[in-house]
């Protein structure tokens, strides 16, 4: 009996772990759903620079905890979450242009047309401004299909 209720408990266990490793999620989220890596999405407005945001200012935006330098940067964020948080979830925009969700650099940043675009690193940045419009129009008809797939499935070989 006891053998029994065990081996359903490691189950449910085991299913559990395993359904959180594949959780699908249309925002780039680390460690305790905090997104951008703990960046403050209004400083690569206001500073032009990535500056890392404080757990004493924080808002949540689509089930994302966003963390700001200030909490003006927060409140601005917060009046207008749309205009400030990363296109494509957080994920790398050429990563989408190219159909996988892939982490990013807080670093390889570039905004456009008043939008923020991240990237994988600095190397891939590099490619992705060469023609911003082209690989744009390409990730957004890609996003919508990648949206709500998980990381894993996105970056599933062929």
């Amino acid at each position: 009996m006891k053998i029994a209720k065990t081996l359903k408990f490691l189950t449910a266990a085991s299913a559990l772990v395993i359904s959180s490793l594949s959780f699908a999620s249309s925002v780039n989220i680390g460690d305790n759903d905090v997104a951008i890596h703990g960046y403050d999405p209004v400083a690569y407005f206001t500073n032009s620079k990535a500056v890392e945001g404080s757990a004493k200012f924080t808002a949540i935006h689509d089930g994302a905890i966003y963390r700001f330098a200030s909490k003006k940067n927060r409140d601005l964020f917060s009046s207008d979450p749309s205009h400030y948080a990363p296109q494509f979830g957080g994920y790398c925009a050429m990563g989408v242009a190219l159909d996988k969700k892939l982490d990013i650099d807080p670093n390889a940043f570039y905004i456009y047309k008043d939008k923020l675009y991240l990237n994988l690193n600095k190397d891939v940045q590099k490619k992705w401004v060469t023609d911003i419009p082209g690989y744009l129009k390409t990730a957004n008809r890609t996003w919508s299909g990648i949206e709500d797939l998980s990381v894993a499935e996105t970056n599933a070989e062929d």
